[in-house]
Parts: C-alpha cells; sequence; structure tokens
C-alpha cells in the first residue's frame, strides 16, 4: 500500500508534467505564429523592393532614351559607363539625364550593364535570381517581363530601332533636367 509521501509524489509529479506539456505546446504555437509572420514580413518586403525595381528601371531607361536622343556629331551613342547619365560628356551645358545613381534595389548592390553592339550601354538589370512576384500585367513598355522567372531577366533598356521594351522612339523622353521625376 502507498503510504501519503508516495501518493503526494505522484500527484506532483502529473502536476508537473501537464505544466511542462502546456508550456511546450504553447512555445511550439508561438514559434509557428513568428514563423508564418517572418515569412509574410519577407513576402512583404519582397514585394516593396520588386516596386523600386520596377521604378527605378524604368528610370535608366528613360535616361539612356534621353541620352540616345541627342544627335551629337551624327551620331546616337550609348552612355560608356552609367555616370555619363548625371552630366553627359558629350556637351559642355550641364544636361543631366538621370539625377543620381540608384542602386539595384533587389541586391542593394550594382546593376549589371547590358552592352550595345558599339559597346554603349543600352540597359540594367538586376543581378537576383529571386521568383518575381508580380507575372503579368504590366505597363505595356514592359509586357516582355510577363511570365519570367527571375529578377534578372527583367532588362530595362534602349535601343533606336524600336525599344526592347516596347515604346517608340522619343516616346517620353525628358526635355531638360527639370523636367526629370524628382527624388
Amino acid at each position: 500500500m502507498m503510504t501519503g509521501f508516495a501518493s503526494r509524489r505522484g500527484f506532483s509529479g502529473n502536476q508537473r508534467g501537464v505544466t511542462l506539456l502546456t508550456v511546450l505546446v504553447m512555445v511550439v504555437v508561438i514559434g509557428l505564429t513568428l514563423g508564418m509572420a517572418g515569412t509574410s514580413w519577407r513576402s512583404l518586403m519582397q514585394r516593396e523592393r520588386e516596386e523600386e525595381l520596377l521604378w527605378r528601371g524604368d528610370q535608366y531607361r528613360r535616361a539612356f532614351e534621353s541620352y540616345r536622343q541627342i544627335n551629337h556629331g551624327g551620331l546616337r551613342r550609348s552612355p560608356e559607363r552609367l555616370e555619363d547619365l548625371l552630366r553627359d560628356p558629350r556637351s559642355l551645358q550641364v544636361k543631366r539625364h538621370l539625377r543620381r545613381l540608384y542602386p539595384d534595389p533587389m541586391t542593394g548592390g550594382d546593376w549589371v550593364v547590358v552592352k550595345d553592339p558599339a559597346g554603349g550601354i543600352k540597359g540594367v538589370r538586376s543581378s537576383s535570381n529571386d521568383e518575381p512576384f508580380k507575372k503579368d500585367d504590366f505597363p505595356e513598355e514592359y509586357d516582355t517581363f510577363a511570365n519570367r522567372g527571375k529578377y534578372s531577366e527583367w532588362e530595362f533598356s534602349y535601343s533606336s530601332e524600336k525599344n526592347r521594351v516596347g515604346t517608340t522612339q522619343g516616346a517620353g523622353v525628358p526635355t531638360a533636367a527639370g523636367d526629370l521625376p524628382a527624388n
């Protein structure tokens, strides 16, 4: 037969076991909740960077277009370096095609430059291999981005025949530094 001490010890041990099990279940539930919140936060941040990629890429595309529109010495050339978009070296007057060099929002680093056949820069793209959230419903200028599997496949470029992203020559070109979007 059990003594009073043994029976109290068994009851106390069961109570501790139930409390421990309750605490473990609570820790698991809190961990799962935080994990889901972290995933949602990460997705939200990627969506914001994706929107910023579209905006910054469009600024570069417009700058390349503006740079190419200036007929200098009978040639319509592409810039040799991205810094040429900040201050056009072909002219003594200050001509800015881009207010500042924006980093790639997906990586925080430099863009991958896209060269034209003559060796000038005609565009930029991200080096990110992440999968985009946005798969369709792009503006007409970027309809080639539809169903792409990586951000690095989104090329923001300009070519003189027919812009690679679908706009015709001269459309939407800022005419002076004051016409550029503020930032």
